[in-house]
């Protein structure tokens, strides 16, 4: 079934009950960030219909009062996170629909409602428009443009055939620039994330799931619209930043903190600009509701892997310090 089908059948079998009332994105770690661009969208075109991005750990211990018969619960985990098939069982307990995002079969698919199979962004010959946070972004545009109407949704349909592509492109485009920047970076022992706006999930995933988790090493993630409240003060010449230049409403955000970074900041300052990406060549009627789908596999398969490789630290280990039980 496609995902405007999905969204269709689920919104109309409501109806006798109210219709939709609110939707929930439950995952944990980089599952998690993989929503921002579903919920971005939802809060800044969605005028009848509240969305909330909510870790799986907290959807157990705390789940929302609203959720209920009146509720689409989106869950994602590749291959079934403990947290997030449980999650999934009290959604289910509190009357909403389940929609289970996977990659492989696991429990969360034989508990949720729904089911929608996605491919990994780590593989590049997937269409990187169809990972979990492009299937996420089809249905919040389908649920907007059922609900009240998207005039854009032509639009963006139409963006979502240019993103492999534009990911190809990219991920050629930044390979040398990569490896360069993991050779100035490579004897760091902290690297901070600046994003903004729609392209901060992909700065957050960057911070924890690949320089922390991956790399192991320290790598906090700062909001470029809440910088010069706080974060500015540790700016220095040996301070390394990574900023992402989001094309969108908030680059303006990002711009100043560029600015303020060239005057202050010393050698170890990159940028990474969403235009360089190919996003510019979108409509900009929807190009900024794209962000995550170019910066987060860029900055998996090209600049984590660049970094990877000049440090000497194997990623595919994905080494764990404790190992955690749920």
């Amino acid at each position: 079934m496609e995902i405007r089908e999905l969204i269709e059948k689920v919104m109309k079998d409501m109806e006798a009950d109210g219709g939709l009332k609110n939707v929930f994105w439950v995952a944990a770690g980089g599952s998690n960030d993989g929503h921002f661009a579903a919920q971005y969208f939802m809060d800044h075109e969605s005028t009848l219909i509240p969305s909330q991005m909510i870790t799986s750990s907290e959807f157990v211990y705390a789940a929302p009062k609203c959720v209920g018969k009146n509720s689409i619960v989106v869950l994602t985990s590749m291959r079934g996170t403990k947290e997030t098939i449980v999650a999934a069982k009290i959604a289910k307990e509190l009357g909403a629909v389940t929609i289970g995002q996977y990659v492989d079969e696991s429990g969360l698919t034989e508990v949720c409602d729904y089911k929608v199979q996605y491919g990994s962004i780590w593989e590049d010959d997937e269409d990187q428009s169809k990972t979990n946070a492009g299937n996420a972004l089809r249905m919040a545009m389908a649920i907007v443009d059922i609900a009240e109407g998207y005039d854009n949704y032509a639009d963006a349909m139409d963006a979502f055939t240019k993103v492999q592509p534009a990911y190809v492109k990219a991920r050629e485009y930044c390979r040398p620039l990569a490896e360069a920047w993991a050779e100035k970076m490579k004897n760091e022992k902290c690297i901070t994330v600046l994003a903004s706006g729609p392209a901060y999930g992909s700065g957050h995933i960057f911070s924890t799931c690949n320089i922390l988790e991956m790399l192991q090493l320290h790598s906090p993630t700062f909001n470029s619209c809440d910088f010069f409240h706080g974060p500015f003060e540790i700016t220095d010449k040996n301070q390394a930043f990574f900023l992402l230049a989001a094309d969108g409403r908030t680059r303006k955000a990002d711009e100043r903190a560029i600015t303020f970074m060239k005057k202050y900041a010393g050698e170890k300052v990159y940028i990474l600009d969403a235009k360089e990406l190919g996003l510019n060549n979108l409509k900009d009627s929807v190009s900024e509701y794209f962000n995550h789908l170019l910066f987060t596999p860029i900055l998996n398969n090209v600049y984590m892997k660049a970094l990877s490789k000049a440090t000497g630290i194997d990623y595919t280990t994905r080494r764990y310090m404790w190992k955690v039980e749920y």
